[in-house]
C-alpha cells in the first residue's frame, strides 16, 4: 500500500513537470553541444564531470531525472539562483537534449578520501539508522548507487560535498522537489555526522 502511494506521487509529479521516459527518448544529444560549450561547461565540465565538488557530476545520470531537474529549476519548484538563470532561456527541447547528452557521458571514477568515515557511511547507506527511523539509502538508490530511472537519481561516484549539501537542503526544506517529500522526511532524521559519512561513502561507490 505504501509503495503504491509512493508510485502514485512519483507519477503525479512527473506528469506535472511534463517529464516522462518517452519524451526524453526522443531527444537529440548532438543538438545540446553548443549549449554545453557556452553555458554548462564552466560548472559541470564538457563531459559532465564537474571539476568543482560543490557542483554535481551530470555524467551517466539518468536523462529522465536530469530533464526533471532542469524543468523544476525552470518552474521554480527547485530553487537555485545560479541554475534559475542558466535555464531561463532553455526550451523544453533544449532540456531534453541536454539531459540525453549528459546522461550519455561516462562518469569519471572517484574514491573516498576518509576510509573510516566511508565505512560508517556504508552502514547507513546499506542498513539505515534504526534508532532514528532512517531507512537504508540502498532501498531507493540501489546497492551500487545506480538509482532508478525517472524516480531516483544515480548517486554512485557523486561529489561528497554536493551530496552533503543536498541532504542539508532537504532537511531545511530549501530543496523540496523530491517525489512525495521522501528525502525531506529522511534528512530530517539524520545528523550532520550521518550526512557527512553517507556522502563520503557515496563518493567512492561504484
Amino acid at each position: 500500500m505504501k509503495q503504491a502511494m509512493v508510485m502514485a506521487a512519483v507519477v503525479g509529479l512527473m506528469a506535472a513537470s511534463g517529464v516522462n521516459a518517452e519524451t526524453v527518448a526522443k531527444a537529440d544529444p548532438a543538438k545540446a553541444q553548443q549549449i554545453v560549450n557556452t553555458v554548462c561547461i564552466a560548472c559541470h565540465g564538457a563531459d559532465g564531470n564537474s571539476p568543482v565538488a560543490a557542483n554535481p557530476k551530470l555524467a551517466s545520470q539518468h536523462p529522465d531525472y536530469l530533464n526533471k531537474q532542469l524543468a523544476n529549476f525552470k518552474s521554480g519548484e527547485r530553487k537555485n539562483p545560479i541554475m534559475t538563470g542558466m535555464v531561463a532561456a532553455l526550451t523544453p527541447e533544449d532540456m531534453k537534449n541536454l539531459a540525453a547528452y549528459f546522461g550519455g557521458q561516462k562518469q569519471a571514477p572517484a574514491a573516498a578520501k576518509d576510509k573510516a568515515l566511508a565505512t560508517q557511511g556504508e552502514k547507513i547507506y546499506r542498513g539505515g539508522v534504526a534508532a532514528m527511523g532512517v531507512p537504508a539509502c540502498s532501498g531507493c538508490h540501489g546497492p551500487a548507487g545506480s538509482g532508478i530511472p525517472t524516480m531516483f537519481p544515480r548517486l554512485a561516484g557523486q561529489h561528497g560535498e554536493y551530496i552533503e549539501t543536498q541532504l542539508k537542503n532537504f532537511r531545511t526544506g530549501e530543496r523540496a522537489n523530491d517525489p512525495g517529500n521522501m528525502m525531506q522526511m529522511v534528512a530530517m532524521k539524520m545528523s550532520d555526522k550521518d550526512m557527512k559519512a553517507v556522502a563520503e561513502y557515496i563518493t567512492g561507490l561504484h
